[in-house]
């Protein structure tokens, strides 16, 4: 099994899916354990809108562990095969490891700004550092 994860330079979960540095690919043993990590840049723009899912189902992802991510980006990637878990913080690697362990589930949060952000009618940041696409 194939994991992917939104990423900072420090490999922090990124808050915002679509403004994220990387995208780091976990490969799952039949063990539950990490054997391999991939990293594929991002292009910073929106997750709804990008080649993203398209490119992380061709490498296999099955599951994306994401902070904020909106719905169009969840629709995009779930039409693609991939299940995602919102609300997600932390170091990636632990993220992966506790969601191996059964301890992280969705939150069922959406980053409901996400409309108006792209409207350019909100002061919604998604904690991007002020990046916008």
């Amino acid at each position: 099994m194939k994991i992917a994860v939104p990423v900072t330079g420090n490999n922090q979960i990124d808050d915002h899916f679509g403004h994220c540095e990387y995208y780091n690919i976990f490969t799952i043993s039949d063990k539950n354990e990490i054997v391999n990590t991939e990293t594929i840049p991002s292009l910073q723009g929106c997750g709804c809108k990008s080649n993203i899912a398209h490119t992380l189902a061709l490498n296999g992802v099955k599951v994306m562990l994401a902070g904020g991510i909106g719905a169009g980006a969840i629709n995009v990637l779930n039409a693609s095969g991939i299940e995602v878990i919102r609300g997600c913080s932390g170091l990636a690697a632990s993220v992966i490891e506790n969601y191996l362990a059964g301890n992280i589930n969705d939150s069922g949060e959406s980053c409901h700004q996400h409309e108006a952000h792209h409207s350019g009618n909100s002061t919604h940041q998604c904690n991007h550092h002020g990046r916008h696409s």
